[in-house]
């Protein structure tokens, strides 16, 4: 700031010289008292000579002092409608000389190819029509910038640049110079002993750049979500024991030369810590604190686990409130032997302060609907404060997957007895359109093209419809999920679907599968839940005529007589013609032709099937599903247990009990190798005294025992002359033994697994039809087919028209080797597995392969 004084006619005057910060211009003030009438406007075109004035507030007296002009200079400046404001005084008057700061005719963007026209000019100030100002320009560079580094594009330029036109207008030009994404090069951990950094880049949501790192965007560098990392590493120590645990830094660095940046985690861990005792107290008279003892997940002698401290913390303050202490508060307390890395915890239960909650203020959820949001809390407007409560309320909030972040903050109330719940929310997109693509062994090229929407219309609800189209299966369905039923917590799911799987080198015939099914989920605990279901469905089944011409009943009008040839002279009779197949050799005697044989047959049950007709199953049924897994992609830790049952026979053509049972126990051994058990078995019953369809029974092959074909062992028909059909079975069993490994020598984000594993299972008890009375295919009592015969007992095949098979009651082992890739084309698995054991008829696929994509 500047000041000078002249001597003008024997009269003072100030003049004040300030720096104007839009234009850089002097201005000039005088100390003379004027009215605001009196002010003179020059320069001004678009602006009002009133509009200046009004900026002008005029002192005691109606008369403009210095201290009312300085106001009035400061307000005009700082309207931003000026490039430079001066202020003098002329013959008595006061002159107000301004130039106005031009008006932006036209805002573009050039360069920019990531980012669209219309999202930047959203986020700038700088608007068309609007004063340009430079100071704003400049901010809105610095935004565009910023915009630009949010998606880790740290090399971006931009260049503002002002193309003047007529009439004091010009044209605002953001010449942008992208650069490329800047990613994380490399993540290191230091301090780091009883994880490997292989392990705990799995905990962190930051990935190193690789080939595939175009198709997402984990490896771009993002300050908050490396600061989120630490809070993940924190807490996978404290879940696993490591009580003293602290991250002490995430140091990050450019490097210049691989152009990323380098991200490294310093960590120390401490020791592990076990649990010595587990005690319970209370100051509250009426309370029984050792009642309490059922709700908590923490047991003496295991490893100590904040996760399961804090869920106990949970379920123990929940259950208080449940029995009328609303305002009772749990609080652990945790005190450590540091000699014997124990630690003795105790659950202290204290009368709380009584706080009520007054309102519950949503805020940001601009699609989805407030009910949709205030459902998800135990507790509403008047009832007494649980954090429990609220804390359970924000997990499930996120777990909706309906929004960016989740925050429920406390304000005070109108008194010191009421807090203001508030739930900040950011929503982001929950529709989804899929273009899948993948292959499989056992069903060929597959494609799906579905639409799904998680939360339909605002309302919370799930839809989805989905096409799939493949070389041996098609199909469609149409999905809908109202997750809180009548208001309350049960989910109604109803679906509808269409299926069809085509013949191919697994089975001769094709099916055809149109149903519905409803059902009912409620969410016993967290890691528990109940499904019930109602299912019905038509299923009829499709082959070729000529595997389907065998009559040996002569008065059956419904197929020509074909009959099955007699297999007398199976020893080689010469007369006619014959064809050998799987050691055996059928020969005509009668000169007339091998009949139907001559072009093949398919089993007995599937030939019963398709002349019985479209069939319909009607039943209901119910899940069990247990799961504690760590992660339900890429679980290393944990059970899975699934228990269903379905009772067939609520109306329909169909009466049967089908039962299953799946569990998985995974664990963590040594250098990041994890141990899979997995166990399953089945088993299906009649009842009422109908026959079991051949449909109806289990059908295993890779998925019972690695190495077989699909449908490949178990009960079979052993015809050598027909398909050969997989029958399937009542019973079932399996067990396996895995061990997951990583490639150490590739980099984690690459996603590749390597696997070894030992199966072993079952599949026996065929119960369907063995005769169709139709057809004549009756075997006599005491028959002996040609592919049972012996020295001793010789064959007399021609009484032996019913089915033949092989009840499969074999156990089956392999040993294999497998490759699993979590892709981002989807999960990838590849699986060579040798057959150590087999049935005499089973078939073999050694290797395997399945996946698929979405993009």
């Amino acid at each position: 700031m500047m000041f000078g004084m002249r001597v003008r006619g024997g009269l003072l005057a100030a003049l004040i010289m300030i720096a104007a910060p839009m234009g850089g211009a002097l201005v000039s003030v005088p100390a003379a008292a004027q009215t605001v009438a009196s002010i003179t406007v020059e320069g001004n075109r678009r602006v009002e000579v009133e509009t200046i004035r009004s900026y002008f507030k005029p002192g005691p007296g109606g008369r403009l002092g210095q201290a009312q002009i300085d106001d009035g200079l400061k307000a005009l400046i700082e309207t931003g409608l000026f490039q430079d404001v001066r202020i003098n005084q002329v013959g008595g008057r006061l002159v107000v000389t301004v130039v106005e700061n031009a008006v932006i005719g036209r805002i573009a963007f050039e360069g920019n190819k990531k980012v669209k026209d219309e999202q930047l000019s959203a986020e700038i100030q700088s608007k068309p029509r609007g004063t340009f100002s430079r100071p704003m320009v400049q901010s809105d560079a610095q935004r565009i910038a910023e915009i630009y580094r949010r998606s880790g594009r740290y090399d971006v330029r931009v260049t503002p640049e002002v193309i003047e036109q007529p009439n004091n207008r010009v044209d605002l030009i953001f010449t942008i110079t992208e650069g490329t994404k800047t990613g994380v090069k490399s993540i290191e951990f230091v301090g780091n002993v009883a994880y490997s950094s292989y392990r705990l880049k799995d905990v962190i949501k930051t990935r190193e750049s690789n080939l595939l790192s175009f198709l997402g965007g984990a490896d771009v560098y993002d300050p908050d979500r490396v600061e989120a990392d630490r809070d993940l590493i924190r807490r996978f120590y404290l879940k696993n024991g490591y009580a003293d645990v602290q991250v002490v830094a995430a140091l990050t660095e450019y490097d210049p030369d691989r152009k990323g940046f380098l991200v490294t985690f310093k960590i120390e861990e401490g020791q592990q810590y076990r649990v010595a005792s587990v005690d319970f107290q209370t100051s509250i008279p009426t309370l029984d604190a050792t009642s309490m003892r059922s709700f908590s997940r923490v047991s003496v002698g295991s490893v100590y686990n904040a996760e399961a401290l804090e869920k106990s913390v949970e379920e123990m303050q929940i259950e208080a409130s449940r029995r009328g202490y609303a305002f009772a508060v749990v609080r652990p307390r945790g005190d450590r032997n540091f000699e014997q890395h124990t630690v003795s915890i105790v659950f202290a239960v204290d009368e709380g302060p009584r706080t009520y909650i007054e309102r519950i203020n949503v805020r940001g959820n601009t699609r989805t609907r407030d009910y949709v949001i205030r459902r998800e809390f135990d507790l509403s407007e008047g009832d007494a404060y649980n954090r429990a409560l609220v804390d359970r309320a924000e997990r499930r909030l996120k777990n909706l997957d309906f929004f960016k972040s989740v925050k429920i903050l406390t304000e005070p109330g109108s008194s010191t007895d009421r807090v203001i719940l508030v739930v900040d929310l950011e929503e982001k997109s929950t529709g989804d359109f899929s273009v899948s693509g993948g292959y499989s062994t056992s069903d060929g090229a597959l494609a799906e093209v579905s639409i799904s929407e998680r939360n339909f219309l605002g309302r919370g609800l799930y839809a989805k419809a989905a096409v799939t189209y493949g070389q041996y299966a098609r199909g469609g369905s149409l999905s809908f999920v109202e997750p809180y039923l009548f208001d309350y917590r049960v989910a109604l799911g109803l679906d509808l679907f269409y299926r069809e799987q085509l013949a191919n080198s697994y089975i001769s015939y094709g099916t055809k599968t149109l149903g519905f099914s409803p059902r009912l989920g409620f969410t016993l605990r967290e890691d528990l839940a109940l499904q019930l279901r109602y299912s019905i469905y038509q299923q009829e089944i499709s082959l070729p005529s000529q595997l389907a011409n065998c009559n040996n009943n002569s008065s059956n009008s419904l197929l020509a007589f074909n009959p099955t040839p007699a297999f007398a002279n199976i020893a080689g009779a010469p007369a006619g013609g014959s064809i050998t197949e799987g050691g055996q050799t059928a020969t005509d005697t009668s000169g007339q032709g091998l009949w139907c044989y001559s072009d093949g047959e398919a089993s007995l049950p599937v030939r019963r099937e398709l002349q019985s007709g479209k069939a319909l199953t009607s039943s209901v049924g119910y899940s069990l599903n247990y799961n504690t897994l760590d992660n339900n992609k890429n679980p290393t830790d944990g059970l899975l247990i699934d228990w269903k049952q379905d009772f067939a026979g609520v109306g329909g053509d169909v009466k049967y009990i089908k039962s299953a049972i799946d569990a998985k126990y995974y664990t963590p051994l040594v250098a990041d190798i994890v141990g899979l058990i997995h166990l399953q078995g089945g088993m299906l019953n009649q009842f009422g005294g109908s026959e079991l369809r051949m449909l109806d029974h289990f059908q295993m092959g890779p998925n019972l025992v690695r190495g077989f074909a699909p449908n490949g062992i178990g009960p079979r028909d052993i015809n050598p002359f027909g398909t050969r059909d997989a029958l399937g079975g009542t019973k079932y069993w399996g067990a396996s033994f895995e061990l997951q490994m990583p490639f150490w020598f590739l980099p984690k984000e690459v996603g590749l697994k390597g696997s070894v594993y030992a199966d072993a299972g079952g599949l026996f008890d065929y119960k369907g039809p063995t005769s169709w009375a139709q057809t004549g295919e009756v075997n006599v009592p005491g028959c002996v087919p040609p592919t049972q015969a012996t020295a001793t007992t010789p064959a007399n095949a021609g009484t032996c028209l019913g089915l033949q098979h092989d009840n499969g009651n074999v156990v089956r082992t392999s040993v294999g080797v497998g490759i699993i890739w979590a892709s981002p084309f989807g999960p990838l698995r590849f699986d060579y597995a040798v057959p150590l054991t087999k049935g005499q008829f089973d078939r073999v696929q050694e290797f395997k392969f399945g996946g698929g994509t979405s993009f």
